[in-house]
């Protein structure tokens, strides 16, 4: 049984959906990912300057883009890739975030 699970599910995205979907996920991580660096270990950037009120919405709406390509390539093509998945609940995750992340910051 684990061995018929295991086989439905690819590692690599075979669609152009699928690698869409994937290749902006990635993308959206890489922006994220050097933004902290640069702020958090760097110190060469400040997220109250402006730059982050470009790169928040940009980096959003990218992810979006995956979310949703991510969406039509499993159910359109039947696309079964470990990574989609992972796109599909980066963008689920990231929407959360944009709902609930106003409910713990303290000014």
């Amino acid at each position: 049984m684990d061995n018929e699970v295991a086989s439905q599910f690819k590692e690599k995205p075979k669609t152009k959906l699928g690698k869409w979907s994937v290749g902006l996920n990635t993308l959206f991580l890489i922006i994220i990912a050097t933004s902290l660096v640069l702020v958090l270990a760097l110190k060469k950037l400040s997220f109250n300057d402006h730059w982050w009120d470009a790169t928040v919405p940009i980096a959003f709406l990218i992810e979006m883009v995956a979310l949703v390509t991510g969406i039509l390539a499993v159910k359109k093509n039947k696309e079964r890739s470990v990574w989609i998945y992972i796109s599909i609940l980066t963008g689920v995750l990231v929407i959360l975030f944009a709902l609930l992340h106003s409910l713990f910051i303290s000014d």
